[in-house]
């Protein structure tokens, strides 16, 4: 899952892909690299990041999906708003990353209402607040609960529980500590019997570990994907894509499934 941040103050590339045009360029790259999907988001999620209205958000995503109707892999759409998930649907979307987990009012009716996928993720608090001393007793235990219990409620108010999809949440409301317990425990979230989407690319967590910045953490965030997969992750979402593919190819022949290319 290639990820596109059509926004000012993203913690990986804030403000390169705003305009537009820069954006579907973006997208169209990381296509070409490999990527398998977009995620494509106009919302900073980033820690201390201030919400913005939806009407700000569908200015800065809508020009950049009607761009990409053409694309030949399927589009994502990061996003917690159920005005702007009608929206985005109603435009070609094919999946909702909801980092709230369709908690907000009228967001599940949203995905219900369609036929498209749905990725649920674990967040404690929200991205002002969520780093403020997040606590735990057992980590991987209370995410899964959690995650378990947002799958349940989507199945009853009617989304197939084929069309869903769930992530831990690395980095959203967690330590360092928290979120190396999560993927040490990923098997936990996998037994959920949904895919997991594991985003590690770049996080502040790499920081800490490596010492290096947020444009210097290619290859911690490269471990880190081959960690997740082999841990049960079977979506990564990656700012890096051909990096992160030829990785994940070296570790497929390792496991003996793998294709040669040419």
């Amino acid at each position: 899952m290639g990820v596109v941040n059509v926004t000012p103050d993203s913690f990986a590339d804030g403000g390169r892909f705003l305009e537009p045009k820069a954006a579907i360029a973006h997208a169209r790259t990381l296509i070409e690299e490999g990527a398998d999907m977009l995620d494509v988001g106009a919302e900073s999620s980033r820690p201390g990041a201030q919400g913005v209205s939806a009407e700000e958000e569908l200015a800065r995503l809508m020009p950049v999906l009607e761009g990409l109707r053409d694309c030949r892999v399927p589009v994502s759409v990061d996003t917690v708003k159920p005005e702007v998930m009608r929206a985005a649907l109603a435009a070609g979307a094919s999946m909702i990353n909801d980092i709230r987990a369709l908690r907000a009012e009228g967001a599940t009716e949203a995905v219900a209402a369609s036929d498209a996928a749905v990725c649920l993720m674990h967040m404690r608090g929200e991205p002002r607040t969520m780093q403020r001393k997040p606590e735990y007793g057992d980590v991987a235990a209370e995410v899964a609960a959690f995650l378990e219990e947002r799958v349940a409620a989507a199945v009853a108010a009617g989304i197939a529980r084929e069309r869903i999809a769930v992530d831990p949440g690395f980095g959203f409301g967690k330590t360092v500590e928290n979120n190396l317990e999560l993927l040490r425990k990923l098997d936990r979230i996998a037994a959920i019997g949904r895919p997991v989407v594991a985003g590690w690319s770049r996080k502040s967590t790499l920081g800490a570990i490596t010492g290096r910045s947020a444009d210097d953490r290619l290859a911690a965030s490269i471990a880190a994907a081959l960690l997740a997969v082999q841990r049960g992750a079977r979506i990564v979402r990656v700012h890096d894509v051909a990096a992160t593919r030829d990785a994940l190819a070296v570790l497929a022949a390792f496991d003996g499934n793998s294709q040669p290319h040419g």
